[in-house]
């Protein structure tokens, strides 16, 4: 059976004192299953380097669709590799939310990854009012229609249902299961499909045990050293 995939977001915190904790604790856990970490942009390169003689990969939390250019203030997936870099994750229902991404330039950003090398993670997930209108499995649906064709094995799918991301609140084994068949069902059913909203420490076991679970997308949770390594220590 395969390893499962588990892959921390740390958003917009940290510091270069956090990093040298966290992710020193993390590098000395001999974590067995498959594991990465996106830090902020800045932290990159400290992040790798602390993580050279592990299995745990570094990543980042978004690249830019433009390979080179006058694109002020944006960071292209070639410097990523550049330095480093191994994976990234694109489409997060936070950049849609906050900053307007739409899911054509996450598509284009997903291959931009892939084009330089890097593991792409590419976000999913309906919002609550979705939900409620029963128009989850469509929202989903749309959203992976830019992942068509691209070769199995280098990206994964995180579905993040946004009203479960930093909410607290975790979505059923009822509500996990048919999204992540949906999303193999829709691609390939060799592609990873990770779960991510509010897990922790204390319901990653049963999360990763849900079927069709190839892992989970962790927020806040990852930065916390002990917290983040109990939930590698939960996946096969």
């Amino acid at each position: 059976m395969a390893k499962q995939l588990v892959v921390g977001n740390w958003k917009l915190h940290g510091s270069i004192g956090q990093v040298k904790s966290v992710l020193g604790e993390i590098a000395q856990a001999k974590l067995q299953a498959n594991v990465g970490v996106c830090v902020p942009y800045p932290y990159v390169m400290l992040a790798r380097q602390i993580l050279h003689n592990t299995h745990v990969q570094c990543g980042a939390q978004d690249v830019s669709q433009y390979h080179i250019g006058a694109y002020t203030g944006e960071v292209s997936s070639g410097m990523l590799a550049d330095i480093g870099c191994e994976m990234v994750i694109v489409g997060h229902s936070e950049r849609r939310r906050l900053f307007g991404e739409t899911t054509e330039q996450a598509g284009v950003k997903m291959r931009a990854a892939l084009d330089a090398g890097l593991f792409g993670i590419y976000c999913v997930g309906e919002s609550a009012e979705q939900r409620r209108e029963g128009r989850a499995e469509e929202v989903v649906a749309a959203q992976l229609q830019v992942l068509q064709n691209l070769p199995v094995g280098l990206y994964a799918v995180a579905y993040e249902p946004s009203w479960a991301v930093g909410s607290g609140m975790v979505a059923s084994s009822e509500q996990i299961s048919p999204m992540h068949a949906l999303i193999k069902n829709q691609l390939d059913e060799r592609v990873k499909v990770l779960y991510g909203g509010s897990v922790k420490s204390n319901n990653a076991e049963s999360i990763l045990a849900v079927q069709h679970v190839d892992g989970v997308l962790v927020g806040g949770a990852a930065l916390s050293a002990f917290e983040f390594v109990e939930i590698c220590k939960a996946a096969r």
